[in-house]
């Protein structure tokens, strides 16, 4: 009888199942001191890796095995967002959420054809310095198709030691174009402030990375209110989202309290998650999006919208209303499973349908007519609201 494979149950129980182990001892079960209890049985998926580790005419690893088993489960799922992370990438993707990693300066997101697209470019990245732009496809990295690859293997192919280079062929209306980009160490620059004219300021967040709920509201007290007199345009453009509790404190910045987003999950109640902190709800506000803008980054957008505090702006956004909940198995990987789905403080679902824009901005619009559109409406947004109150 082929030998259990200890580590591949490990996998399985702790990531799939998410049992908990049991251990047997010598007379415990049977009462019978010195006896030993039966081996628990040998699931399928053990037999089956272990018996092609041993018997099929080309070897294979078993962590390769065990690796294909897991995707294939995640792949019955039918859920394109639910992946599995080696244990390097994982610390890669947590390092990335830190504001800290090794790449090129690219944030990955999937398209709704199944199509791998840029979803933003880092400010001052081997990739923006290259020429590559946001909504562009990537077609290969690594000198290998991304086509059947998932989000996190382009990712890490990417990503590697400060110094190196990697291939990148992306395509848009122009047509294909390869580029070689070297990789370096990063800091994500996640929140900038600018100021306008008109007394309006443009609050650009990039990403939620861990502390931008702290810079955000740090960057806006650190500036001269007379900067954004007029108001803020909150630009979340080409945001791939992250953190759920960043984007909490973000939304809350512009909020007196209360709800911003609630998510569902299986069997149990749904759970809301508020601002507590007293926010600045007086200054004009104007939510930027676009098709880029997905996630937690939706969440903001349609959090403001539904409390009346921000008038939305651009085009709708990706739609990526699902939550996703990482589990660490025994050898240091893990399962990003999607757990759930955000609804907004008016119960509406995000997933698959994106934030509706209150002032639409067509899609081929260039970024700087978009900012310009968005001033011009805050502006009037300003306007009526000194003439309804009487300020002046």
């Amino acid at each position: 009888m082929p030998r259990p494979s200890t580590r591949s149950r490990a996998l399985l129980a702790a990531g799939v199942l998410g049992a908990v182990a049991v251990a047997y001892a010598g007379g415990v079960l049977t009462g019978v001191a010195g006896s030993r209890a039966p081996a628990p049985p040998q699931s399928v998926v053990d037999e089956a890796v272990d018996r092609i580790a041993d018997s099929a005419a080309r070897e294979v690893d078993r962590d390769v095995l065990e690796r294909a088993a897991v995707e294939g489960m995640l792949k019955a799922l039918g859920d394109r967002w639910s992946t599995y992370l080696p244990a390097a990438d994982f610390a890669e993707f947590t390092d990335s959420l830190e504001g800290r990693y090794s790449g090129v300066g690219l944030w990955v997101r999937q398209g709704f054809d199944g199509v791998l697209l840029v979803g933003s470019v880092q400010s001052g990245s081997p990739a923006e310095a290259a020429g590559v732009q946001a909504g562009d496809e990537l077609i290969a990295v690594a000198g290998a198709p991304v086509e059947g690859r998932t989000t996190a293997e382009v990712v890490s192919a990417l990503r590697g030691d400060p110094g190196t280079t990697v291939a990148v062929t992306v395509r848009r209306a122009g047509g294909d174009e390869a580029v070689t980009l070297t990789r370096a160490t990063l800091a994500a620059d996640d929140v900038s402030l600018e100021a306008r004219k008109g007394g309006v300021s443009v609050l650009r967040v990039a990403a939620f990375t861990r502390g931008v709920g702290a810079q955000v509201r740090a960057a806006l007290a650190a500036a001269d209110p007379a900067t954004y007199r007029t108001g803020v345009v909150l630009d979340l453009r080409a945001n791939p989202g992250g953190l759920l509790d960043e984007a909490v404190d973000v939304a809350g910045a512009f909020l007196d309290g209360g709800p911003v987003v609630s998510y569902e999950r299986r069997g149990q109640p749904d759970r809301t998650l508020q601002s507590y902190d007293a926010g600045d709800t007086s200054t004009g506000l104007v939510v930027l999006v676009d098709a880029g803008t997905a996630s937690a980054a939706e969440v903001v957008a349609a959090a403001l919208q539904d409390r009346n505090r921000a008038v939305v702006v651009g085009a709708r956004t990706f739609g990526k209303g699902s939550v996703q909940e990482p589990s660490r198995l025994s050898d240091g990987s893990a399962l990003e499973l999607t757990v759930g789905r955000y609804l907004t403080p008016n119960g509406r679902v995000i997933d698959g349908v994106g934030v509706e824009p209150d002032v639409l901005v067509g899609a081929a619009t260039s970024p700087r007519s978009a900012e310009r559109r968005a001033i011009e409406v805050l502006t009037g947004l300003t306007a009526a609201l000194d003439t309804a109150t009487g300020r002046g």
